[in-house]
């Protein structure tokens, strides 16, 4: 599988059972279906999550992109919790991508992140 964001190639994790791809490069993440909601409990799942969120920041801008799975373009999504975090779905096979730092950001909300979401900007 390609990556959506730089197009290099994704490698296999593997996190209690459960399997997700991540970039070689910027190391983004794609969940299948509901990967991330399974992820985002389980205790120590944000060790997959080993990229630079500085390095995900700049790829959050490149977010009009297609599904590695469908080649479709995906949606420009917003966690309604965190609206500073944004990330890509499929509307077809339902998979997510998060840039290197958003799945341990949305996994772990802070006092942070509420002058983050006041600050954060509206998707287009």
């Amino acid at each position: 599988m390609q990556c959506p964001k730089c197009a290099h190639e994704m490698e296999k994790i593997e996190f209690d059972d459960v399997a997700v791809d991540r970039c070689t490069l910027c190391k983004g993440i794609w969940f299948d279906a509901l990967e991330q909601d399974t992820l985002k409990t389980a205790d120590g799942s944000e060790e997959i999550d080993s990229g630079d969120p500085e390095v995900g920041k700049l790829f959050d801008k490149e977010d009009n992109v297609n599904c590695p799975i469908c080649n479709i373009p995906m949606l420009k999504m917003v966690d309604p919790d965190q609206t500073h975090i944004h990330y890509e779905s499929c509307s077809v096979c339902y998979g997510a991508f998060f840039d290197a730092g958003e799945f341990t950001d949305l996994k772990f909300r802070t006092f942070k992140d509420f002058f983050r979401d006041l600050r954060s900007r509206e998707r287009s």
